[in-house]
C-alpha cells in the first residue's frame, strides 16, 4: 500500500495552461445548457373542498397562505431552489431571487 500524502513542498503551483476548477466545471456543464427546465413561481397556496371550488365564479377571491411582501417560492422541475420577490418588468411580472435554497441530496 503506497502513501498518497504529499508534503507541502511537493505541491506545484498551477501553470498558466492548467485548467481551474471553474474551467472544468464550465466545460462539463456545456452539455446541459440546452436542456429545457420548467420554472414556477408560487405566490401561495390554498386548500378547499371540491364543493367550495365549484362555487367559485368570476371575481371570486381565493385567500392564499402568504402575506403581502412575503417571499414567493421558486421551483425548477418541481424542486424548491430559491425564494424571491415579485417585480414588474415593463408590462410583465418577474421574480428577483433573494435567497438560494441549498438542498441536501443524499
Amino acid at each position: 500500500m503506497s502513501d498518497t500524502n504529499l508534503a507541502l513542498d511537493e505541491l506545484q503551483e498551477p501553470s498558466a495552461n492548467t485548467p481551474t476548477i471553474g474551467d472544468v466545471a464550465e466545460k462539463d456543464l456545456t452539455a446541459v445548457y440546452d436542456i429545457p427546465v420548467t420554472v414556477q413561481a408560487v405566490l401561495g397556496r390554498a386548500q378547499m373542498q371540491v364543493s367550495q371550488l365549484l362555487k367559485l365564479g368570476r371575481g371570486a377571491v381565493v385567500e392564499l397562505d402568504r402575506k403581502v411582501g412575503e417571499a414567493v417560492d421558486i421551483y425548477v422541475n418541481n424542486r424548491l431552489v430559491a425564494r424571491g420577490e415579485v417585480v414588474v418588468v415593463e408590462d410583465r411580472l418577474g421574480i428577483t431571487m433573494t435567497e438560494i435554497i441549498k438542498s441536501d441530496r443524499n
